[in-house]
């Protein structure tokens, strides 16, 4: 169900029903007069969150801790030995959970980044609340309005297109909150806007359209949508056509494959795309987590392949100027608890992939897992926070500098991914 407050702040929502490979003369120029003021082609970030807390420690294992082997007697994993199916080693000390197989050629061609020891100097053990605090940007303000990635959609170029921040989630995501236009579609299929008469291949009139609008009394909203009247004329005469991934490339079929497979439709439409955002869930596992089967493997299997996959459709024509940064709101606790599963903890850890970061390395601080070295003798402790990936990111790869704005009452941390 489209978001109501991105469909008419957007005013580009009725554009995509048309079909991206016919879109409005006029919004191809705009695209290409943004390309044509930078002189390169814009650089892309797509974020995808993982909400309900993963587990960092499972996803990336400390394999030679002895703290943790003890900690987790039944989900504990080792690199693997002849055919047991076992962790990844990446580098002697780390090792990648097997779920995440599509992901390890990625990080050996040094274009998959991990940091570990991430997380939210807020002690919260609230989903809720630490998924709010970290899509606002703000981790001790719940007064804060707005989310960081609509805040970094403020600084980007004011003369991009319409379409420089999508949303693929059946609704608007907290990071996207505030006065910049996002687009929030859980699916392209839904910007076929349909008529009274229900028919599948229709689209709403222009007419139709207008009384939505008359009925806005916002001027803002009314300001930011009257471009959206001129395509709404060329509606009926164009059809939307059926996008097929390039390279060989398979999605999964779950909601995230398909996200990332019309976040990947969008790219190579060249129709303007800046930031680009999708979410992977169930990462809460209290219960029979697993280990090389189970929910945690199911989950890091979708995850893993629907970004292998959205990685090979973009090709070499596309990698070069994308970005793909994961997120979770914290991690679980390092001893099992009596289900086989794991609790709500603090740090966990992100993957960061593209052709311009450093690659095949596991960034950050994890020290041995001694209850006496953990958070509250129970947790990973956090040791970077949240907002130094996230700034180094904006800077690095949309050249935003002005984190002052983004994170407001940060303490200005550096870390070098790029």
């Amino acid at each position: 169900m489209t978001n109501r407050r991105g469909f008419i702040k957007s005013g580009a929502l009725a554009v995509f029903g048309m079909g991206l490979s016919s879109l409005p003369s006029y919004v191809l120029k705009a695209a290409n007069a943004f390309r044509s003021e930078n002189g390169n082609k814009r650089k892309i970030l797509i974020v995808i969150f993982q909400r309900g807390a993963m587990d960092g420690l499972m996803a990336v294992t400390p394999y030679n801790d002895e703290f943790l082997k003890k900690a987790r007697p039944s989900i504990f994993m080792s690199p693997a030995k002849n055919k047991e199916m076992g962790l990844f080693d990446l580098d002697g000390r780390f090792g990648l959970h097997p779920g995440f197989s599509s992901l390890l050629p990625l990080f050996k061609n040094n274009e998959l980044a991990i940091i570990h020891g991430v997380g939210s100097p807020n002690k919260t053990r609230s989903h809720f609340d630490a998924q709010d605090y970290m899509e606002s940007g703000t981790p001790f303000s719940k007064s804060t309005s707005s989310g960081w990635l609509n805040r970094t959609t403020g600084l980007l170029n004011p003369d991009s297109t319409p379409f420089r921040t999508v949303s693929l989630t059946k609704s608007m995501p907290r990071s996207f909150y505030g006065d910049n236009a996002t687009l929030t579609i859980s699916s392209l299929e839904d910007l076929k806007l349909k008529n009274q008469s229900g028919g599948s291949n229709s689209f709403m009139s222009a007419k139709s359209f207008e009384d939505l609008y008359d009925q806005t009394t916002s001027s803002l909203m009314k300001e930011t949508s009257k471009e959206t009247f001129e395509a709404m004329d060329m509606v009926s005469k164009i059809q939307s056509g059926t996008y097929k991934p390039k390279n060989d490339a398979v999605y999964p079929k779950s909601e995230l494959g398909k996200s990332l497979m019309q976040l990947a439709q969008l790219i190579r439409s060249d129709v303007g795309l800046q930031i680009g955002f999708a979410e992977s869930t169930g990462w809460d596992t209290h219960y029979n987590q697993g280990t090389s089967n189970g929910i945690f493997s199911r989950n890091a299997n979708d995850l893993g392949n629907s970004i292998s996959a959205f990685w090979q459709d973009l090709g070499a024509e596309f990698q070069e100027d994308v970005v793909v940064m994961t997120m979770t709101e914290f991690g679980r606790t390092v001893k099992q608890n009596g289900t086989g599963g794991t609790d709500h903890g603090r740090a966990s850890c992100y993957f960061l992939l593209g052709k311009n970061i450093k690659g095949g390395k596991v960034h950050g601080t994890v020290n041995d897992l001694n209850p006496i070295h953990l958070e509250d003798g129970r947790d990973l402790p956090v040791t970077t926070d949240f907002r130094t990936v996230f700034n180094e990111v904006a800077k690095k790869q949309l050249s935003i500098s002005d984190s002052g704005i983004i994170f407001p009452d940060w303490k200005r941390e550096g870390i070098e991914l790029f």
